[in-house]
């Protein structure tokens, strides 16, 4: 799965992403123009339950990649989704938006002024109006296309520039593309467009080490205008100090200084939250492993993400849920106690599921 981070310039994009890959990508001066990439495993006890029983050779956790995208160069209100970095962000599954609340005189907000309310709105703004020029070009396209198609060729593309003036319009009313009320073949034809409205956004509110968490509420966030999106306030400065320290003495400090859970634990819960991500498992002496997949996804369908072939080859999947499992101490002894089933291809995968797929091979 690929995160990418956006947001104003100083809003400590850079500190998040220090903070969730455990980086030390330089944070200061403000024009950063290159992107930081890293990646992180999926904290996952689980996993580390199944690796004693099992004693595999590889342990495989699920990972995320972060992308820090850098923003515009000039002190003006916006970052501005550059097209140079438009592949990047088409590529991404979703996107975490940084959101300033810590004020620090030393760090100049690029509008001289704290308001994560109007920072927030300027960057979903920024997000549809990338799309906006996409459909721009696109209706003049499938204008001219129009033109010189042929006659029995004509439906066709007309409707697909209703397709595209129907979406355009939507965004022009402010309506993300993830909430525009679209048929399954609409959404497929947009599929070409890669439009970025149409992905899942978290919000990062950055605080003060010492503030009060920040929710959208507090902001009196008008939820019509995206009742999607996920969010999470941290210390972005404090979570990257952590960050860096061995795992016992980082345990320790939070102790000491009343912290809950980290900054990588609360953004990839909210994410898996706010995408709808499940983990099913899988198990052996060779490798015990977890992997993402949408909640409810068809067994035939989740067998495809280890492999092409398992979802070809789907003959049926045998399935067990990791609580029934670690109680049992075993696959033979859940089917003894009738715990472990076969399930068809249509069968939907719930998070912690443990499955042994049977494939024709």
């Amino acid at each position: 799965m690929d995160v990418g981070i956006i947001g104003l310039s100083q809003s400590g994009k850079t500190t998040v992403f220090n903070a969730l890959t455990k980086g030390t990508a330089e944070t200061t001066g403000g024009g950063m123009s290159e992107v930081h990439i890293g990646v992180t495993k999926v904290p996952d006890k689980r996993i580390d339950v199944l690796s004693e029983m099992y004693n595999p050779k590889k342990v495989v956790h699920a990972e995320i990649k972060y992308f820090d995208i850098p923003g515009s160069n000039h002190e003006s209100k916006s970052q501005g989704i550059a097209g140079q970095y438009r592949n990047l962000l088409q590529g991404a599954d979703a996107f975490l938006i940084v959101v300033r609340t810590f004020d620090d005189p030393s760090v100049i907000h690029p509008a001289n002024k704290i308001d994560p309310k109007d920072d927030l709105s300027t960057m979903l703004n920024e997000i549809l109006f990338a799309d906006l020029e996409i459909l721009d070009r696109a209706v003049d396209r499938l204008e001219d296309a129009i033109k010189k198609s042929k006659t029995s060729e004509r439906p066709n593309v007309v409707k697909q520039q209703d397709i595209v003036k129907k979406v355009k319009q939507g965004l022009e009313d402010g309506i993300p593309l993830r909430r525009q009320q679209l048929s399954e073949s609409d959404q497929s034809f947009l599929v070409n467009y890669q439009l970025l409205t149409g992905k899942p956004v978290i919000v990062a509110f950055n605080t003060d080490e010492t503030s009060d968490p920040i929710t959208l509420q507090n902001l009196d966030w008008d939820y019509g205008l995206d009742s999607e999106l996920g969010e999470v306030s941290l210390s972005a400065k404090l979570e990257s100090e952590l960050a860096l320290m061995p795992e016992q003495e980082e345990a320790e400090f939070r102790v000491d200084l009343g912290l809950g859970d980290s900054a990588l634990t609360q953004v990839i819960a909210i994410t898996y939250s706010t995408l709808g991500l499940a983990s099913f498992l899988t198990v052996g002496e060779d490798e015990v492993r977890a992997w993402s997949i949408p909640a409810g996804l068809p067994a035939q369908e989740a067998a495809g993400t280890i492999h092409t072939d398992f979802s070809r080859g789907f003959i049926r999947a045998e399935v067990i849920p990791y609580e029934d499992l670690t109680r049992c101490g075993s696959l033979a002894q859940g089917r003894k106690e009738g715990v472990l089933r076969s399930e068809g291809k249509t069968y939907p995968v719930k998070d912690g599921d443990i499955i042994h797929f049977l494939i024709n091979v």
